[in-house]
């Protein structure tokens, strides 16, 4: 019984080790870098990260602002004019996967109001704003030189309003609820390589926008 307990754990830690266990190249004694060669030449391909400030400049469509503009009891909100957002973003990105930045916009929507009975237009509103967010971006793996860099992008902050509401008569209305102060916007876009420091960016997402594109700059 001794003999055959012996030889049966024998056997198993063979099994698990090998005979080139602890020696490079054999078993567990790899390491990730002898057991993942084709990984390791290309980050050695790779020229060393450098930090780099991008400003990109855009233009998000369409507003989300329209949303925030003023409801009133007995008239309805007619045909919705709008004025960008444009924006405005500074990123440091201090790894080849993260930057962090802040970006400002600013954007202007403007509507008429209809009395339901008469259908004839009661009040006039307008409603700008300016944002600034905390921009977060994470770019998504790729050659250094490949023509698409696709990230995904996070901001978050705040809403400066200016309303104004005027009726038939130009008098401006009195108390009218202030919109929501909190502003963010989450998208999935790439930027598109012209050159080693301008790149055309496009992106999809929510918040301020849903559609957002402009050109990026290296500094």
């Amino acid at each position: 019984m001794m003999c055959l307990v012996s030889a049966f754990a024998l056997g198993d830690a063979s099994a698990q080790f090998g005979p080139g266990y602890g020696r490079p190249g054999y078993g567990y004694g790899r390491t990730p870098a002898q057991r993942y060669p084709q990984r390791r030449r290309q980050q050695d391909n790779q020229p060393a990260f450098r930090p780099t400030v991008q400003l990109s400049i855009g233009y998000g469509y369409p507003s989300s602002d329209k949303e925030q503009m003023a409801q009133f009891r007995g008239l309805y909100r007619g045909t919705v004019a709008q004025t960008g957002p444009v924006t405005g973003a500074l990123d440091v990105q201090f790894s080849r996967s993260s930057a962090i930045g802040l970006i400002v916009s600013h954007g202007e929507v403007s509507a008429p109001y209809y009395d339901y009975n008469s259908g004839s237009p009661a009040v006039y509103g307008r409603l700008s704003s300016w944002t600034a967010m905390l921009n977060l971006m994470h770019y998504m793996p790729v050659p250094a030189s490949a023509v698409f860099s696709p990230y995904v992008r996070t901001a978050i902050g705040l809403n400066i309003w200016n309303q104004n509401y005027t009726d038939a008569t130009g008098n401006k209305l009195g108390y009218v609820e202030e919109p929501n102060q909190l502003a963010y916007q989450v998208g999935i876009g790439t930027n598109i390589n012209f050159s080693r420091n301008t790149s055309l960016f496009v992106e999809a997402g929510y918040g301020k926008f849903l559609l957002h594109g402009g050109l990026a700059f290296k500094l």
